[in-house]
């Protein structure tokens, strides 16, 4: 560049300026937090940056499993698969636990650098998690005291009142649609209808686990996870606050977890994608 800063804001004779465009290269094949990564983002504002957002992950995996959320063992998932371990984002079920789950939610949706202007909660699960993400939003300092709104969905229909099926702010601009994870995608099918009939636009699907897991039946898997296909099909990116990879970060991290290590790591290998 003319000032002589490259593209990650560091002086152009800095000598860490090419370990930073390697780890731009390995930060665009990683589906830890953004499922796709759109071409027009180009840059990585700062080391600190990079180190918070792994915190965060990390952070969000710990008080996960500390709330029960995130437990270890065997699981019949809805697949029909026996995982390893499971994931229950509806035991945030506490005014303080939830209160701190949005807050991962809106940093990990500042962090992404998506352009947004409202939040949409698919029913049921994506209720409170819109609506507790807007409070939190709201009084995040990145913000600048700006009030995002919140909209969602009945599953029926109302007849009587204001009828139809949103509830909330009217559904405009760049919508975030806010889930807690993607199995099959028809509830960010289903959304993106609701959103572009009420005449606004998806931008993207912010979840809190990615599983990076493969769907299908075990002799005929699929070659992309669920949130991959999300993510191709409707053109958008898919953020999480954590991924498989962090909980595989905290087990090899955490002696008093290292004997579901290998369980983890053997289901990853059978199902797991890697970006």
């Amino acid at each position: 560049m003319a000032d002589g800063t490259c593209a990650f804001g560091l002086p152009g004779g800095d000598p860490v300026r090419g370990r930073m465009a390697r780890r731009l290269r390995t930060l665009r094949r990683e589906s830890s937090r953004v499922a796709v990564l759109p071409d027009n983002i180009v840059f990585i504002r700062n080391l600190s940056n990079m180190a918070d957002s792994t915190s965060l992950r990390r952070d969000f995996v710990r008080f996960s499993l500390e709330q029960g959320v995130l437990r270890f063992g065997q699981f019949k998932v809805k697949s029909g698969r026996l995982s390893p371990y499971f994931f229950n984002a509806g035991l945030f079920n506490t005014g303080l636990s939830l209160g701190r789950l949005a807050r991962f939610y809106a940093q990990a949706l500042l962090d992404s650098g998506i352009a947004f202007d409202m939040l949409f909660g698919p029913a049921y699960k994506g209720i409170p998690l819109s609506a507790a993400t807007a409070v939190a939003l709201a009084s995040h300092e990145a913000l600048g005291g700006r009030d995002v709104p919140y909209a969602f969905n009945r599953k029926e229909a109302k007849d009587h009142g204001e009828g139809g099926v949103l509830v909330g702010a009217p559904l405009r601009g760049r919508v975030v649609i806010i889930d807690d994870v993607i199995t099959a995608g028809t509830s960010v099918r289903e959304s993106a209808e609701i959103i572009r009939e009420a005449g606004g636009e998806p931008a993207a699907v912010l979840i809190a686990l990615d599983r990076m897991e493969r769907a299908g039946p075990d002799d005929a898997l699929s070659a992309h996870s669920a949130v991959q296909d999300v993510s191709r099909l409707f053109g958008i990116p898919v953020v999480s606050i954590a991924s498989l990879d962090d909980i595989m970060a905290l087990l090899e991290n955490d002696a008093a977890l290292a004997d579901h290590r290998p369980a983890v790591a053997e289901y990853r290998t059978r199902y797991g994608v890697s970006g």
